[in-house]
C-alpha cells in the first residue's frame, strides 16, 4: 500500500463547514432540491473536484461527478460517494460528510499519480431526503435507471413543477434517462455515512461496516369514530377515535419491541378539527415500519394490521390503513464488507458490524451493482438530522484514512 501523509480529517471539516454556509435560511442549514442554495453547493463540489484533479461535470438531474480514469479504458468502474442536499434546519454531516471524504481521498490519489486498477468516480447525489418533491433518491434513480418521468410533473409547496424547477437551473430533463449506467461497467458502489445513531458512540469505535440497510413499510391510518360532548356520553358507550389511536401507538411499541432490529414508528398523529370539550370522531396517524429483514418486518405489519382491526371491533370505530411507501431491505456485498473490514483492522481497529435503519443512496446501487457503506461515528448521543449532529475531526480522519486503503487495495 502507498501510503499518504495528508492529514485529512482537518481538511474535511473545513469543506464541510465551507458548505454548511451555503443555506437557504440566515440561520440553520436547509439546502433542498434545486434552490439557488443547492445550484451553488453542486458548484462549489465540481470546483472543488476539478482542484483536486478530477474530471468533473453536473448532470442533468444535479448530480456532481469526479473522475479519476484508470489507464485501462477498458476497466470497470467504482462509484463512491453519497448525497448532498439536506432536509430542512438540517446537521453538517449527514451525505456531506461521505462526499467530503470520498474527494479528499481521491484527490489525494489524483494528486499523487497512484494508478488504479478501475476507473473511480466520486458522485454527489443531488437528492436523497425528499424534503421539496414528495419523492427521493431522485439522483442515484437515475444512475440505476429507475427514474420516473412522471415525477417530472409533481409540485413543491408553492406549486412549481419538479420540471419547471429543473429548467429553471438550467437542466435539460429530456436528458435525464441518459444518466443510467449499464450495470456491466460498474465494479461497485461504496458510501461512506455518519451512523445517525447511537451504536458506534456506545462501543466507543470510530466506524462500522454496514451489513445491510432496513426495509421499510409506510401507513396512513385513519380512524372513523363518534364525535360527542365530551360531558354527556358515559365512558362506555364512547366510540372515541383518539383512544383507539392511543392503543395503535402501543401495539407498535410493543410488537416492534419483539425482535431484534425491527422498529416502529408513529411519526404523526392528529385530531383533525378536535376541541377541548369533543370526544374526538376522526384521528389520523402515521406508522413507520423498518427491520433487516422483510419478512421480520411483513410479519410485524401484519400483527400490526390484525390488532388494529380487534380494536377497531372492540371500540365501535373504523379503522383504514393505507400503505403509501415499500422499500426492500438490501443487504450489503460481501466482497465490499470483507474489504472494509480489512482496512479497519489494518487500521489497528475492532471491526464492528452494525445494519443501517435509515434508508441511503446505497440502497438504489444496490439493485444493479454490488454496493457497501462504511458508517462514521455519530456524537451527541447519536443525534441526526438536526443542527446538533457532529463528528470529531479524529474520526473523520480515520475514515478516509480506511477508504483510501480500501481504494488502493481493491481489484478491478
Amino acid at each position: 500500500m502507498t501510503e499518504s501523509n495528508r492529514a485529512f480529517g482537518a481538511a474535511i471539516m473545513a469543506r464541510v463547514e465551507d458548505l454548511a454556509s451555503i443555506s437557504e435560511t440566515a440561520a440553520g442549514l436547509t439546502c433542498t432540491y434545486m434552490t439557488p442554495a443547492h445550484q451553488a453547493t453542486a458548484s462549489r463540489l465540481k470546483a472543488w473536484m476539478e482542484e483536486g484533479g478530477l474530471m468533473a461535470s453536473i448532470d442533468a438531474l444535479g448530480n456532481v461527478t469526479g473522475r479519476y480514469p484508470s489507464a485501462n479504458p477498458n476497466a470497470r468502474t467504482l462509484l463512491v460517494g453519497s448525497h448532498y442536499d439536506t432536509v430542512r434546519n438540517a446537521g453538517k454531516y449527514d451525505g456531506r460528510l461521505g462526499v467530503l471524504t470520498a474527494l479528499a481521498v481521491v484527490a489525494d490519489l489524483a494528486q499523487g499519480g497512484i494508478a488504479l486498477p478501475y476507473h473511480l468516480e466520486v458522485v454527489a447525489f443531488s437528492e436523497e431526503e425528499g424534503v421539496r418533491f414528495a419523492t427521493t433518491f431522485l439522483g442515484s434513480r437515475a444512475l440505476v435507471g429507475q427514474f420516473d418521468m412522471a415525477a417530472l410533473a409533481m409540485k413543491d409547496a408553492d406549486g412549481v413543477t419538479m420540471e419547471a424547477a429543473l429548467r429553471a437551473a438550467g437542466h435539460d430533463p429530456a436528458t435525464i434517462p441518459a444518466l443510467a449506467r449499464d450495470p456491466a461497467s460498474l465494479l461497485g458502489y461504496i458510501e461512506l455515512h455518519i451512523e445517525q445513531g447511537p451504536v458506534l458512540l456506545e462501543k466507543d469505535m470510530p466506524l462500522g461496516v454496514v451489513t445491510g440497510i432496513a426495509g421499510g413499510i409506510r401507513l396512513l391510518v385513519s380512524i372513523a369514530g363518534t364525535a360527542g360532548h365530551a360531558g354527556t356520553v358515559p365512558m362506555g358507550l364512547r366510540h372515541d377515535a383518539a383512544a383507539a389511536a392511543a392503543e395503535i401507538v402501543l401495539l407498535v411499541e410493543r410488537r416492534c419491541s419483539a425482535a431484534p432490529g425491527l422498529v416502529g414508528t408513529v411519526g404523526m398523529l392528529t385530531v383533525p378539527n378536535g376541541a377541548i370539550n369533543v370526544i374526538p370522531g376522526r384521528c389520523e396517524l402515521t406508522l413507520d415500519i423498518r427491520a433487516p429483514d422483510d419478512a421480520t418486518r411483513d410479519a410485524a405489519v401484519a400483527d400490526i394490521r390484525a390488532e388494529m382491526a380487534a380494536i377497531a371491533a372492540r371500540r365501535g370505530v373504523t379503522i383504514a390503513a393505507d400503505e403509501v411507501m415499500r422499500a426492500a431491505a438490501v443487504p450489503c456485498a460481501t466482497p465490499i464488507q470483507e474489504a472494509l473490514a480489512s482496512a479497519i483492522t489494518r487500521a489497528g481497529l475492532p471491526v464492528v458490524r452494525l445494519a443501517s435503519g435509515a434508508g441511503h443512496d446505497a440502497m438504489m446501487l444496490g439493485t444493479v451493482t454490488a454496493a457497501g457503506m462504511m458508517f462514521v461515528r455519530c456524537g451527541n448521543g447519536g443525534i441526526s438530522h438536526n443542527p446538533l449532529e457532529t463528528v470529531t475531526v479524529e474520526d473523520a480522519d480515520v475514515a478516509a484514512r480506511v477508504l483510501r486503503d480500501v481504494l488502493v487495495n481493491l481489484p478491478g
